[in-house]
């Protein structure tokens, strides 16, 4: 499956990290887009300063996931004559983990200005697979009545909420459950947390 995974200025860098290396190791290729405050919060909350040209963030990308060129690619936020900007050429599925509220309203009323909201803009015309994974707390009735929209338009929203019935021993573990949820969405298959009524692993 083809799938662009977005990062934007939310908190939650780590959650954006761990989906792309799962959806990797599953099989999928993957193209990225990552937002000038979601490589700042990047660099403050994991310390990988990746900013650089097209060619070198696609390059650091890979070397921390260790795959190869056809695997995965990142694309400039002003790169709208990408392949993933058409309809024509639309990928299977598009996640943007974490989600800002400010991408989260953009998308909403498709103020396509960078090359995440126009791909946000085609999945939605397109009818395919729109995952957002919001970080914010306490939610505005803006965020809220823009969350609504999205849902009656099709996109799924899944907020970075952990949950505990599952023991989480770890900050890790907690992570897992958010990034599962969100392949959850995708209808990618994992195992990164024990599903509700299932026995505890050994």
């Amino acid at each position: 499956m083809h799938i662009v995974s977005a990062i934007t200025g939310a908190s939650g860098a780590i959650y954006g990290l761990r989906l792309c290396g799962e959806l990797l190791a599953a099989g999928h290729s993957l193209d990225l887009l990552v937002t000038t405050a979601g490589f700042s919060v990047l660099k403050t909350e994991t310390g990988l300063d990746w900013h650089g040209t097209e060619e070198e963030v696609s390059r650091r990308f890979r070397g921390h996931f260790g795959v190869q060129s056809s695997k995965m690619r990142y694309y400039e936020k002003d790169a709208l004559m990408a392949p993933i900007a058409s309809g024509s050429a639309a990928p299977d599925a598009m996640v943007v983990c974490p989600c800002s509220m400010g991408t989260l309203s953009r998308i909403a009323w498709g103020n396509s200005g960078n090359l995440l909201e126009r791909c946000a803009d085609v999945m939605l015309k397109e009818r395919r697979p729109l995952v957002l994974v919001p970080r914010e707390t306490p939610l505005s009735e803006i965020h809220l009545e823009n969350m609504l929209k999205l849902a009656r338009m099709g996109a799924r929203i899944v907020p970075a909420m952990p949950a505990f019935y599952h023991a989480p021993r770890s900050v890790d573990d907690m992570v897992d459950f958010v990034v599962g949820k969100a392949m959850d969405a995708l209808g990618v298959a994992h195992r990164l947390y024990r599903a509700w009524g299932a026995p505890e692993q050994s």
